[in-house]
C-alpha cells in the first residue's frame, strides 16, 4: 500500500494534465452537434502522429463549420492528403487548421477555383491578407466533408501553437464539449531483452505477454513497452492513451506525455513504437519531446539481483481517467549469449557508416539512426537479372532521415535510363518504388528504411478507364479511374473541347478523378471531346479521348 500511495504521489507530480494553457483561452464549439471523437491527438499512425481531433459528423457531409474564437482566415488550401483545407490563426495566440472539408464559405470558395484555373492544377492554396478575413467564436467558415484521405464523413481539428508551430492537443481547449468518464486500458504487455546484454525467459527475442500473465522471468539489461487504447463515453472507437508511467520498485523511470509535437518530430514515431507498442524506454538517437527516461538509463531496467521486481504501469487520458497495471519480473541468472557480428555490418547510430556489396553501396550519415543496427546481409539473384536483391535488414529498421542508396544494374537493349528504378521488396517478393535517379553508370534514390532492394524497370503506361461514361451527361461529371502498376502517377492532364478541365480526386482512398461539369466553363447542348492524359514517374505516357453528350 505504501508503494502503491508514493507511486499515486510521484505521477501525479508528473503529469499536471488540466494544462495551464488550456485556462488562457476560451474556445468556442467548432460545430454544433452533440461532440463525440473518432479519433484522438497523438494517436500512433504507421508514419506520423495523428495531429489532432477527428469529429464525428453522424455519418453525413455539410455540417456547418464555426471559427472557435476572433481572428481571420490566413490560408485555404486543396490537397490531395487532407482535401479542402482551412486555417484560422486566432488573437489568442493559437491557430486551428480544418481538414478533409466538402466546401469553404464565399467568397473563399470562387478565389480557390479561379486559382485552381489560372494555375490548371487541383492542388493549389492562397493566403488572403492579414485580417482580410476577420472571424469572431461562432461564424460559419465552411462544411464538414469526407475529402482527402478520409475513410469516412469527418471533421478533423487540429490546434497550433501559433508562435511556434507545434501540433497541440485540442481537447483541453474544448473538453468542457465532451463527456468521457472511462479509463485507458492496457492491451499487451511486451519485454525487450537488450542484444548481448539481456535475456527474457532464457531468450533474446521481444516477447509479448497479456497483462495479467505479464509475469516473466530475467536477467541483464531489458525494456519493457505496452500497447494500451483509451475510451470515451457513448462510442466504440479506440484512442490513443494522452499519458503513461513506468515506476519499478517504487521509482518511476520513464513517463510519456503526448500534449505536444513538431512536425519534424512526426518520423520518431518509428522509434518509439514497435509493433503496436509503445516503449517504455528511449533509443538513443530519439529526440523526441513526449518520452521521458527518469533512471539515467534511457528507462531500461538492469535485472542484476535474485529477486522480485514490482513494475506498475498508471494510464491517463486528458479528462484525468485514470488506470493502473503491475506485473512482476522475476530476477533469476541466466546466460546471456555473446552478440556474433562482423564490424562491416555493424552500423553505430553516433557515427556516418558505409557499406558496399557486389554493386551496391549505401552511406549513413551521423544522425541518420535512432539506435546501432547489426545488418543481416543477403544477396539474392534476381528473377529479371538487372541487378541482385539486397537485403541489409530481415526486418525493416526505420530511418530518422532518409539516406541515398546507389545500385549498379544490367541495361535492357532498347530501354532507356529513364525506365529504371529502385524497388522496396517486400518478403513475399512484392516491389514498391522508392524512386531513382540515373547518373554516371548507376541508379541512386533516397530510401527511409533499411530493408531490402533491387533495381527494377518500368516501360508499362498508365491504366485510364472511363467511369459510367453514359451517365456523364445525366451526373454531370466526368469521371476516370487511373492506375499505374509500376512506379506510380507523376502527373495527369484533362481537357475537353481542348480547354483546361478541372480534373480533381476528392477522395483519394479511391483511385477516381472526377470533373463537375459547369455551363460557365462548357457549353450545354451538344456533344464534348475530352482528353486525359497521365504520365508516370518513369515518363510512360497515356492518353484517353471520349465523347460525350452534356
Amino acid at each position: 500500500m505504501k508503494r502503491y500511495i508514493y507511486v499515486c504521489i510521484v505521477v501525479c507530480s508528473v503529469f499536471p494534465f488540466l494544462s495551464v494553457m488550456s485556462q488562457k483561452a476560451f474556445f468556442s464549439r467548432p460545430m454544433n452537434i452533440p461532440l463525440y471523437l473518432s479519433g484522438n491527438f497523438g494517436e500512433l499512425r504507421s508514419t506520423h502522429f495523428h495531429g489532432g481531433l477527428d469529429f464525428k459528423t453522424g455519418g453525413s457531409i455539410g455540417k456547418p463549420v464555426y471559427a472557435l474564437s476572433e481572428g481571420y482566415i490566413w490560408r485555404a488550401r486543396v490537397i490531395n492528403g487532407s482535401g479542402y483545407v482551412l486555417d484560422i490563426r486566432y488573437n489568442n495566440g493559437y491557430s486551428t487548421t480544418y481538414r478533409h472539408l466538402s466546401r469553404f464559405i464565399q467568397p473563399i470558395a470562387q478565389r480557390i477555383e479561379d486559382i485552381q484555373y489560372k494555375e490548371e492544377n487541383w492542388e493549389v492554396e492562397f493566403e488572403p491578407k492579414p485580417n482580410e478575413y476577420p472571424v469572431k467564436a461562432g461564424q460559419l467558415v465552411a462544411w464538414s466533408g469526407n475529402t482527402g484521405y478520409s475513410f469516412g464523413p469527418h471533421l478533423h481539428v487540429d490546434f497550433f501553437d501559433t508562435k511556434s508551430g507545434d501540433y497541440l492537443d485540442p481537447l483541453p481547449f474544448l473538453k468542457r464539449y465532451i463527456i468521457d468518464k472511462r479509463a485507458p486500458q492496457v492491451q499487451g504487455i511486451a519485454f525487450f531483452p537488450q542484444q548481448g546484454q539481456g535475456v527474457v525467459d532464457g531468450s533474446e527475442k521481444v516477447r509479448f505477454v497479456r497483462p495479467r500473465a505479464a509475469s516473466v522471468y530475467a536477467w541483464g539489461l531489458i525494456g519493457v513497452g505496452l500497447k494500451a487504447y483509451d475510451y470515451m463515453n457513448g462510442v466504440y472507437n479506440k484512442y490513443g492513451v494522452k499519458s503513461v508511467a513506468l515506476s519499478v520498485d517504487g521509482k518511476v523511470v520513464f513517463y510519456s506525455l503526448v500534449d505536444r509535437f513538431s512536425y519534424d518530430e512526426n518520423r520518431m514515431v518509428k522509434s518509439w513504437i514497435y509493433d503496436g507498442y509503445m516503449k517504455s524506454f528511449i533509443d538513443p538517437g530519439n529526440s523526441l519531446r513526449m518520452i521521458h527516461a527518469m533512471n539515467g538509463n534511457r528507462g531500461l531496467i538492469d535485472i542484476k539481483e535474485e529477486r522480485d521486481y514490482h513494475f506498475v504501469y498508471t494510464l491517463k487520458d486528458a479528462l484525468g481517467n485514470t488506470s493502473f497495471v503491475r506485473f512482476t519480473v522475476h530476477g533469476r541468472r541466466q546466460n546471456i549469449p555473446a552478440v556474433k557480428y562482423s564490424t562491416k555490418y555493424l552500423f553505430v547510430w553516433d557515427r556516418g557508416n558505409y557499406l558496399r556489396e557486389n554493386g551496391m553501396s549505401l552511406v549513413v550519415p551521423k544522425g541518420s539512426l535512432f539506435d546501432n543496427v547489426y545488418l543481416d546481409v543477403l544477396i539474392k539473384q534476381n528473377p529479371d537479372g538487372l541487378s541482385p536483391v539486397f537485403q541489409l535488414c530481415s526486418r525493416p529498421v526505420p530511418l530518422l532521415h532518409s539516406v541515398i542508396l546507389r545500385m549498379d544494374f544490367r541495361q535492357i537493349s532498347g530501354v532507356d535510363f529513364s525506365k529504371y528504378y529502385i524497388a522496396e521488396v517486400s518478403a513475399r517478393g512484392a516491389k514498391r518504388s522508392v524512386g531513382g535517379v540515373y547518373q554516371n553508370g548507376i541508379i541512386k534514390a533516397d530510401i527511409i528504411k533499411l530493408s531490402t532492394y533491387t533495381v527494377a524497370v518500368d516501360t508499362i503506361a498508365p491504366v485510364i478507364i472511363p467511369l459510367q461514361k453514359n451517365r456523364w451527361g445525366r451526373l454531370s461529371t466526368v469521371s476516370f479511374r487511373l492506375f499505374d502498376s509500376g512506379t506510380g502517377i507523376r502527373s495527369y492532364r484533362g481537357t475537353i473541347d481542348g480547354k483546361f478541365a478541372l480534373f480533381g480526386r476528392p477522395n483519394i482512398t479511391t483511385v477516381n478523378w472526377q470533373c463537375k461539369l459547369d455551363s460557365k466553363r462548357v457549353i450545354r447542348g451538344r456533344n464534348h471531346i475530352v482528353r486525359m492524359t497521365v504520365i508516370d514517374n518513369c515518363g510512360n505516357e497515356s492518353t484517353s479521348i471520349q465523347t460525350f453528350y452534356w
